[in-house]
């Protein structure tokens, strides 16, 4: 199984190794699943190819890198202003999330499992001041898929970077800024000696789905007993993210404090631009794909649901 995350950094990388000890211990050793860094078969964002191919068994991956196929991949990876993990863990679980995940992968041929939610990343690394939308012109920085088209509605110019490249770039000038990953992650791989404000909150993605991907056919011969073994690994996997992931952060903000970094929020101004941006790329996105309005509305009806009840009881 090639993973899309290095197992030696925290959180998501943490999760590749968790996953694949549950499995090995709920099957009493009867599956053994060998991981494989990311881009030793394969690029990561080839390997659902490679499943499909028959040259990659399995792989553990972000929703993400499907998008591309299927723009509903998006609902699941990356919202702008969308659910945090625990919203996007219940619609995932107790909503139509992942059934709809499911028919999603099932018609590019491939068994998919939600098998881990990342939360939050941070807002990202500048080297300048960002306070209204006027200091975004001209800006070169990396984003994602969706925050990119919001960020550059506000001026600023998209640098389509792959992760590896983005401490080396942005540590050179190359670029001035944009997203990593979490703090925890953006910790361990030392953007902290980059001597750069860090911006919170991580409005672009404020979850992610973490998958599990198996050949359809190659899934299918698996005996039902380790299938549903497999898919209790993954519940298992997302219920331990989520219980490490607010302490993780929090020592990783502490630590980036500590080495120096000024963590900086995001206007009150820049949080509104985002905000309206954000609402005009993901409505043009549903108009041009009825999966992805479809699952866009259902996530949006599932979690408003409970909006109420987040608003009286939790305390002020």
């Amino acid at each position: 199984m090639q993973t899309a995350f290095n197992p030696a950094l925290p959180g998501s990388g943490e999760a590749v190794r968790i996953f694949t000890r549950t499995v090995k211990h709920m099957s009493g050793g009867a599956l053994a699943i060998k991981i494989i860094e990311p881009g030793r078969v394969t690029p990561t964002a080839d390997m659902l190819d490679a499943v499909v191919a028959g040259d990659l068994e399995a792989a553990f991956t972000w929703s993400g890198y499907a998008a591309a196929k299927a723009p509903v991949f998006g609902v699941f990876a990356t919202v702008p202003f969308g659910p945090g993990p625990e919203d996007m863990t219940s619609w995932m679980l107790e909503g139509d999330g992942s059934r709809i995940h499911r028919e999603a992968y099932d018609k590019l041929g491939v068994a998919g499992l939600p098998c881990g939610i990342q939360g939050a990343k941070g807002g990202g690394w500048y080297r300048s001041d960002l306070n209204t939308v006027a200091d975004f012109k001209g800006q070169r920085l990396r984003f994602g898929r969706f925050s990119g088209e919001i960020v550059a509605r506000l001026g600023a110019t998209l640098v389509p970077l792959p992760p590896g490249e983005f401490f080396y770039q942005l540590q050179q000038g190359k670029v001035d800024g944009g997203e990593m990953s979490t703090p925890a992650i953006d910790a361990a791989l030392g953007f902290d000696k980059l001597g750069l404000p860090y911006y919170m909150p991580g409005w672009q993605q404020p979850s992610a789905v973490l998958d599990f991907l198996m050949r359809k056919d190659k899934w299918e011969a698996l005996s039902a007993s380790l299938r549903v073994q497999i898919e209790t690994a993954c519940r298992a996997n997302i219920a331990w993210m989520l219980s490490r992931s607010p302490h993780l952060q929090g020592l990783a903000l502490e630590s980036l404090r500590v080495s120096g970094v000024v963590i900086k929020q995001w206007s009150p101004e820049l949080m509104t631009a985002f905000r309206g941006k954000a609402d005009i790329v993901l409505k043009e996105q549903a108009d041009r794909d009825p999966d992805f309005a479809a699952a866009l509305s259902n996530q949006r009806g599932f979690v408003g649901q409970s909006v109420g009840w987040r608003t009286l009881s939790r305390l002020p």
